[in-house]
């Protein structure tokens, strides 16, 4: 019925073909859909005359549909080379039969892609490093052994929501410094050979700073009450100093402390301990209030 003779559909409808094979979820689709609505204007201007003005929804005129979608022909083809690059990358990362193992440059320097065979290292560690954790194992050991009275204890509410918090903290930190050394080889006692808790003359083994003496822990166990509550605060308030005096003595140690695990194990265990130190010295002065009414 109608006849076009004007050479600009085909150009348009070839223009389109070409991309007609782009998937639909491809960030090229808006483009498309604004050529073919494009093509459709143009196709209608050529058929009612160029006295119809066909206007877009924000209310400009449409010239010249060639020149329209030429210019999405030259956005298409600039971005191409990114989108195929990005896909590539896409389907490297996502293909599960090739890893991808990227090494981060150094400022201003470029990042590297390792072989799929690149393992991972452990950071070097120092003596003092296992020595610090299997302390600490044994230190946490008996801080979680002398929450265990509580439950027979003592009828403080607030000390035995303080005593949970700590069996339940040091609980997981000592799984945790366990982990760390069987990942490395190392023993997780510090006993020496001979007899578990002795050393080789057969005498006692040194405590870790701030551990609780075999008389403090027996009177701990045979106290009830009041009595309890105030042996328990004063002897984890010494506990925990010395929780502190081992982390420094770990971070003044040339060479220590370097291992990223470690460091912020550490580092955690400083600051936790410190903030339970302070509520203990206020449950213990608050209480020390009351005996004295």
């Amino acid at each position: 019925m109608y006849k076009v003779k004007s050479k600009s559909w085909r150009r348009i409808t070839h223009f389109y073909r070409s991309f007609s094979e782009i998937p639909g979820n491809s960030r090229f689709r808006p483009l498309l859909e604004f050529v073919e609505q494009i093509a459709a204007f143009d196709f209608a201007h050529l058929l009612y005359g160029s006295t119809s003005h066909i206007r877009l929804g924000i209310s400009y005129q449409l010239h010249s549909a060639r020149r329209s979608a030429v210019l999405c022909g030259m956005l298409l083809a600039a971005s191409a080379p990114t989108d195929f690059l990005c896909s590539s990358a896409r389907q490297q990362q996502t293909d599960p039969t090739t890893p991808v193992v990227v090494q981060p440059g150094a400022p201003g320097k470029p990042s590297r892609t390792l072989p799929p065979s690149t393992k991972g290292t452990l950071p070097a560690r120092s003596p003092a490093d296992v020595g610090f954790m299997q302390g600490m194992i044994m230190h946490h050991a008996q801080a979680v052994e002398m929450t265990t009275m509580m439950a027979t204890h003592t009828e403080n509410k607030d000390l035995r929501s303080l005593g949970a918090r700590i069996s339940s903290s040091q609980s997981d930190e000592i799984r945790f410094m366990k982990r760390w050394l069987a990942a490395r080889g190392e023993s997780v006692s510090m006993a020496m050979p001979g007899m578990p808790g002795m050393d080789m003359s057969g005498k006692s083994m040194p405590l870790m700073p701030g551990m609780l003496t075999a008389e403090q822990m027996e009177a701990l166990r045979k106290a009830r009450g009041a009595k309890f509550d105030r042996l328990f605060l004063t002897g984890m308030i010494q506990h925990h100093g010395g929780a502190l005096t081992m982390v420094k003595d770990l971070f003044d140690t040339a060479g220590a402390g370097q291992d990223a695990e470690l460091f912020n194990f550490a580092t955690d265990v400083d600051t936790g301990q410190r903030a339970e130190i302070g509520i203990m010295q206020a449950m213990l002065e608050k209480q020390t209030l009351e005996e004295k009414r």
